[in-house]
């Protein structure tokens, strides 16, 4: 291959070509090499084989030096990836350099020949993922901190170990609600109206309704405001105006002139109210914790009528919305307090579980059986429950995901077969319940009364 053809071919892969005389002590940038590092094409003096590295920043050029030093000296080619300030134009850039050393016939070093890249584009990307899981780890130590205050608080306040599981996995739902709706988002934050619908839209058909202008919540808002409609909603559900077909929660919010939100809860039609005797961890954490990380105030009001709510935020609380915001269908998740109201008995009935998780498959099909249920699997390969599909099934409960593969074949056999199912999944779907099928979805972390509460609505519309 001439000189011309093997320029070409370099320049076609994206690498420049240089070349060291030591004899005349010249250093050859080819024009494709030039083009990479701001160097000048063609030959300059070549400073001992030392011209190319005085564009190399400072804190690489020891590593440099070292490495090119020992091979040279040792006759062998090597490769080092450094920083370069660019001759040009000063651009800071990432080359990688290939060098193969030139004997003469005597044996001795008559220079160099080499290649060049240019690694920005994939060093910016490789900083980037560093800097997102840096994130991610951050965000979940986060996570798993405000997890396990949750449980020692809600362990200190109650009674029993039923109050316990209630209280815990309904705010352990909450937050998990939030987190999906900032993950759809990218972690910029969440809208209001899609936390309200998060909270309130699977509850209690016709007796919630939430209105207000637009608003994009942070991140910290959108947790803080999701955790407190999940307790003002579950006291309503228990004690309030959703404990009772006649009653109404009416969610509002407006964004004053100096910025943030004024959120106003308001329940009516429901049984008479006094105020608590006691303050549980619920109350705490509206008054105290809400208030705070909202960068304003809550105020809860315990009317004879019913309890009014008002959360107030600070600028703070509100950040520019994103041209998109993925949108939610919360009509068909499974809400905790609703499951929660009355336990479901599955006496005959004969449910297959398809969950990866084993300790996820262990703690539903204990929870199916000691709610009457013969479980069929669990199974936790695609494989698996394409298998125990000849086995009479009244019902399945599926996860979204098996080990990265699709559940949709297991579904798809299913409704065939006029098999009912629920999708039990932490995938986040602003489209319904995944794959398209008609379906109700229970959102992870979820209690095993939801689980039990949905199949028995499944084989009770049969």
């Amino acid at each position: 291959m001439d000189e011309k053809r093997l320029e070409l071919a370099l320049e076609a892969a994206g690498l420049g070509q240089f070349e060291w005389d030591a004899a005349k002590d010249l250093l050859i940038i080819s024009p494709a090499a030039a083009a990479l590092t701001g160097m000048p094409a063609g030959p300059s003096p070549g400073l001992g084989g030392l011209a190319w590295q005085r564009w190399v920043h400072p804190e690489d050029l020891p590593q440099v030096e070292a490495v090119r030093a020992d091979c040279l000296h040792r006759g062998e080619s090597f490769q080092i990836d450094f920083r370069q300030t660019r001759a040009d134009d000063g651009r800071l850039v990432w080359l990688r350099v290939s060098i193969a050393p030139r004997l003469g016939p005597d044996g001795k070093l008559a220079g160099a020949v080499g290649v060049v890249s240019d690694l920005t584009s994939q060093k910016l990307e490789e900083e980037q993922r560093q800097t997102l899981m840096a994130e991610l780890d951050h965000r979940v130590k986060n996570v798993l901190a405000a997890v396990q205050v949750l449980a020692y608080q809600t362990a200190k306040r109650t009674t029993s170990l039923d109050g316990f599981l209630q209280n815990y996995s309904g705010r352990l739902k909450a937050l998990a609600s939030a987190n999906e709706l900032l993950t759809a988002a990218r972690w910029r934050g969440a809208a209001i109206d899609h936390i309200a619908a998060a909270e309130l839209g699977a509850l209690a058909p016709g007796q919630t309704s939430w209105h207000g202008p637009e608003l994009f919540l942070t991140p910290r808002a959108a947790n803080a405001l999701s955790l407190a409609l999940h307790e003002l909603t579950t006291n309503a559900v228990k004690f309030g105006a959703l404990s009772v077909e006649t009653g109404h929660v009416e969610v509002s919010w407006t964004r004053p002139e100096a910025g943030g939100f004024e959120l106003s809860w308001l329940e009516s039609g429901g049984p008479t109210v006094a105020t608590p005797t006691r303050r549980g961890f619920g109350s705490t954490l509206l008054e105290q914790v809400t208030g705070r990380e909202l960068n304003g105030e809550a105020v809860i009001e315990y009317r004879p009528s019913g309890v009014r709510a008002r959360l107030i935020a600070g600028p703070a609380a509100v950040a520019p919305r994103p041209e998109s915001v993925p949108e939610v269908t919360p009509s068909r998740v499974v809400e905790t307090v609703a499951a929660a109201r009355a336990p479901r008995s599955l006496k005959g009935s004969r449910v297959l579980i398809v969950e990866d998780a084993v300790l996820l498959a262990l703690e539903l099909e204990t929870g199916l059986s000691e709610a009457g249920a013969e479980v069929v699997g669990p199974a936790y390969e695609l494989e698996e429950a394409m298998a125990l599909l000849d086995r009479p099934i009244d019902a399945a409960v599926l996860d979204a995901n098996l080990n990265g593969r699709s559940v949709t074949p297991v579904a798809e056999a299913l409704a065939r077969r006029n098999v009912p199912f629920v999708f039990a999944t932490g995938y986040g779907e602003t489209g319904g319940a995944p794959g398209g099928f008609e379906a109700p979805v229970i959102r992870k972390p979820y209690d095993v009364t939801q689980v039990a509460a949905a199949v028995a609505d499944l084989l009770g519309a049969r």
